[in-house]
């Protein structure tokens, strides 16, 4: 298990480990008080296997919805969750050792190689772990909560593993904590329905060089099974066109360029200036190349 100088540098010895002690312990704790706070409707169980590394890749709308994926993932399909954390969380006293132990794995931000960033994921993959990946990387911002344009980390993964993309299609988190809330509304108590369905067939892109064509083509059809499963959760429609968080972006200063008066002379030293406010970083637990 990990020592307190393997955890001042960030990274447990030898590789990917866990203690099986602990992650009883964590289920022991979790378990029963996640069961008292939401109810559950869970379907495709069959599609998720009961060894071997896979990738279980769900749709993002809350910053609860780690706690209903883990349960999902261990209470339903007998798969114990292991996610992609902010490293920070790992050096925090008492928290992030006990990461370590139950197995979870820290994203390290600022590193330009996607390779090294999801290094130990591959890793513990190739030791048969279940690896949960937010392909959106955030939140969604679609504004009717509908899955966006996905990050490359999943395929990524995948391709250079060979492991298999569960999709999870899950909605009623966000009725427990909206995104942007810090207040959440446990009573009455919200049921949260998921799905998993089939593995996504990659095999289109098997032994291809990835590069961004084949990592972005990948992520999408991942993502459109996502959003196929949440269609049927949720008896609706999906966009056409999934949302892109970067081409809004883009769009908007744009857009309030466009309706700027022709003429303007504020006072000196007076004057609205650009919204630089950016979020270029994930959210806890779901850390995503």
């Amino acid at each position: 298990m990990s020592t307190p100088k393997a955890a001042e540098q960030g990274k447990p010895p030898g590789g990917y480990s866990y203690s099986r002690g602990w992650r009883q312990f964590s289920r022991a704790i979790l378990h029963p008080g996640l069961r008292l706070l939401i109810k559950c409707r869970w379907a495709g169980k069959e599609n998720i296997p009961k060894t071997g590394g896979i990738i279980l890749a769900p749709n993002h709308m809350s910053y609860v919805d780690w706690a209903t994926i883990a349960l999902f993932a261990d209470g339903y399909a007998h798969r114990y969750p292991v996610f992609m954390i902010k490293s920070p969380i790992f050096e925090v006293k008492v928290i992030g050792p006990l990461m370590y132990k139950f197995g979870q794995l820290p994203v390290y931000r600022g590193r330009g190689d996607a390779g090294l960033v999801l290094k130990q994921a591959e890793q513990a993959l190739r030791a048969g772990a279940a690896v949960i990946v937010y392909p959106e990387g955030t939140a969604t911002r679609d504004p009717g909560l509908w899955p966006m344009v996905g990050k490359t980390g999943a395929a990524r993964l995948a391709l250079t593993t060979g492991a298999p993309v569960i999709p999870i299609a899950q909605w009623g988190a966000q009725h427990i904590l909206p995104y942007g809330s810090k207040k959440p509304a446990l009573f009455p108590r919200k049921t949260v329905r998921m799905v998993a369905g089939p593995p996504v067939d990659l095999s289109a892109y098997a032994g291809q060089r990835l590069g961004a064509s084949t990592l972005q083509a990948a992520t999408a059809d991942i993502m459109a099974d996502i959003t196929s499963l949440l269609a049927g959760i949720r008896q609706e429609t999906p966009p056409a066109v999934p949302y892109d968080p970067a081409a809004a972006a883009a769009v908007e200063p744009a857009a309030a360029a466009s309706v700027e008066p022709a003429v303007v002379e504020p006072a000196a030293g007076s004057g609205p200036g650009p919204d630089t406010g950016s979020d270029s970083g994930s959210d806890s637990g779901s850390g995503q190349a």
